[in-house]
């Protein structure tokens, strides 16, 4: 089935990119047929076609919320909720949210795309970004918002101009990149001044022996485990500023404001 993105919506995503982009299954195509190194286990999972289709009902409410110690952690609303705060955006339902520009980096089927749609005004728009086809065919066929865009791209070259942005979010992904570091100067570069970046990550637990376990895991599927205090220094070191962050048993909620 041929999905066909709102016009105007593809007209507006495409006056940001720098870079001229394809149509494909209702999302802007930049990479094309380009030839991929060869993905962990994890990656292989992300751009599998099985993935998509239980991403939100089973992968995202069961491992994730499991990650962050359900039933004490989050819900996926919740997620969305504080994602939505975090980035000074405002609330589903609400009048005068506000016209951001948002970045959805890593987006999947965009189910966080589309909880930060819920938090932009009539004239705001949130892009989501994958580099999985699966995912984005599936995260445009399940999106009726006409503030929402999708393009496949690059997590670690944005394919935007600087300081595009008011708000970036990456759920779930960093730790799947070859160099997540990179990643995350992209997204700098991407925000403007000012503007919110939120990250979702993993998250090393304190303890010995589940820490040798839950390394041993990751390292055989491609998953970083990132210690405490390694994503905000990092953060710290790039400029950002108003960094904090909730700690799970095995994930963490960052934010920061870009100077």
């Amino acid at each position: 089935m041929t999905i066909v993105q709102s016009p105007a919506v593809q007209e507006r995503v495409r006056d940001l990119l720098n870079a001229p982009a394809d149509d494909r299954d209702g999302y802007l195509d930049l990479l094309g047929h380009t030839a991929e190194p060869t993905p962990t286990i994890a990656q292989r999972a992300m751009q599998s076609t099985l993935l998509p289709q239980i991403y939100e009902r089973v992968w995202r409410p069961i491992g994730f919320n499991l990650a962050k110690g359900w039933p004490i952690g989050p819900d996926t609303a919740a997620e969305h909720t504080l994602a939505r705060q975090w980035l000074g955006l405002g609330q589903p339902g609400k009048l005068g949210n506000p016209p951001a520009t948002v970045l959805d980096v890593a987006c999947g089927p965009g189910n966080v795309t589309r909880g930060l749609a819920a938090g932009v005004g009539e004239d705001g728009l949130v892009i989501g970004l994958d580099a999985a086809r699966p995912m984005l065919a599936r995260a445009a066929a399940d999106t009726p918002d006409a503030n929402v865009g999708y393009v496949r791209g690059n997590a670690v070259d944005l394919p935007f101009d600087d300081g595009t942005f008011d708000a970036v979010c990456c759920f779930g992904a960093l730790y799947l990149f070859d160099d997540p570091w990179a990643a995350v100067d992209s997204m700098t570069r991407v925000l403007k001044p000012g503007g919110r970046l939120v990250i979702l990550t993993s998250r090393r637990p304190s303890l010995p022996l589940s820490r040798m376990g839950v390394e041993l895991v990751g390292s055989a599927s491609g998953v970083r485990m990132f210690g405490d205090g390694e994503v905000t220094r990092a953060l710290r070191d790039r400029g950002y500023d108003d960094i904090k962050r909730r700690r799970y048993p095995l994930m963490q909620f960052i934010g920061a404001r870009h100077p």
